[in-house]
């Protein structure tokens, strides 16, 4: 495929840095019983020769964002009624200003605690016939398709003292091996936890230094030289819900060919870009793209998962009372009021 693949993302994150930041608005915060602590913002636009009124609002579950033409309203909204424009479950009387310079900076920090540009992966070799844990992770040896697969992933770094993302890597005793594979993606880090790169012990079956990094990633690569069975149940983790595995196929003058097929937990959306019929691909450019564009959309997606979708609500919830109370303490102290005045 020749068509830009597309990174996700997630969309109103960056909405108030875009427009609002350093522009004249205005922030409310409330509590609603239902909704929970809610940041309001708003301002007032000129889109072309219309007027608008651009809605923000934070509730613990999302956030709502509408642009409004004002000539659709019979008469100029208060701000209650601008939060019910935005999101009709709002049930409070009123909103309390924020009166503090400075909001406007926890404000975007907030919004933007979702967004990272750093991420981590397995890289699994599965030999030939390996189809337990305990063979998938005590395997040592590289074969020279998995070696060159590896250079085309990412470049090899020395970890110690290594000053990008670390991905959880030792860098200062050697304690998860001497080196691994890192990229910088479209502004992006990446660090891979690659299984025969992490440190084996003798006589550990389970090779628990390896499977402490791979089963907490939440996606895998797996690298097979041959058709071999991979079935995602042969690695027992809480964390892993996508898996996305590499076979060679040979190849000829021009490099090498890749089959990719791409497993997830049923409770993960769909996360592309799609597979191309048949899902071969040269080694090039353009596979690094696919690859790397999958591996991270694939992350977005299981997000979405019940277990990572329950851990994002709790820290959303409790990342949003935190900048309520700070805003509410900040403004009434602005004011020259304390506490409950």
């Amino acid at each position: 495929p020749t068509t830009k693949v597309k990174l996700e993302c997630n969309p109103t994150a960056r909405i108030y840095r875009k427009h609002f930041l350093g522009k004249e608005h205005f922030n409310y915060y409330s509590l609603d019983t239902a909704l929970g602590h809610l940041v309001f913002s708003l301002k007032y636009d000129v889109i072309g020769d219309q007027e608008h009124l651009r809605l923000l609002l934070r509730t613990k579950c999302r956030t709502y964002h509408d642009v409004i033409p004002i000539s659709c309203l019979t008469e100029f909204p208060n701000v209650v009624q601008m939060a019910k424009l935005v999101c009709e479950d709002v049930n409070v009387d009123r909103f309390y200003p924020v009166l503090y310079p400075k909001a406007s900076r926890l404000i975007v920090t907030f919004d933007e605690h979702v967004i990272s540009n750093n991420f981590k992966f397995g890289v699994i070799y599965q030999k030939l016939g390996a189809t337990s844990e305990e063979e998938l992770f005590s395997t040592n040896e590289e074969s020279p398709a998995f070696v060159e697969f590896l250079e085309f992933l990412g470049q090899k770094v020395k970890l110690q003292d290594f000053k990008g993302f670390r991905g959880g890597l030792d860098v200062t005793h050697g304690q998860t091996g001497t080196e691994s594979v890192y990229c910088n993606f479209r502004n992006k880090e990446i660090m891979f936890h690659v299984s025969t790169k992490l440190p084996y012990t003798e006589g550990d079956a389970q090779q628990l230094q390896r499977k402490r990094h791979i089963g907490n990633d939440i996606v895998a690569v797996v690298f097979q030289d041959e058709n071999t069975p991979f079935v995602p149940d042969m690695i027992a983790s809480n964390f892993l819900h996508a898996y996305v595995v590499v076979q060679a196929e040979g190849g000829g003058p021009d490099g090498p060919l890749y089959k990719v097929s791409v497993t997830a937990r049923d409770d993960v959306p769909f996360f592309g870009p799609p597979l191309p019929d048949p899902a071969v691909f040269r080694k090039g450019p353009e596979f690094q793209e696919f690859l790397l564009t999958k591996l991270i959309n694939a992350e977005y997606a299981c997000y979405k998962a019940e277990k990572f979708a329950k851990l994002e609500e709790r820290t959303r919830a409790a990342l949003l009372e935190t900048l309520y109370e700070e805003l509410h303490i900040h403004s009434q102290s602005m004011m020259g009021l304390g506490g409950d005045e």
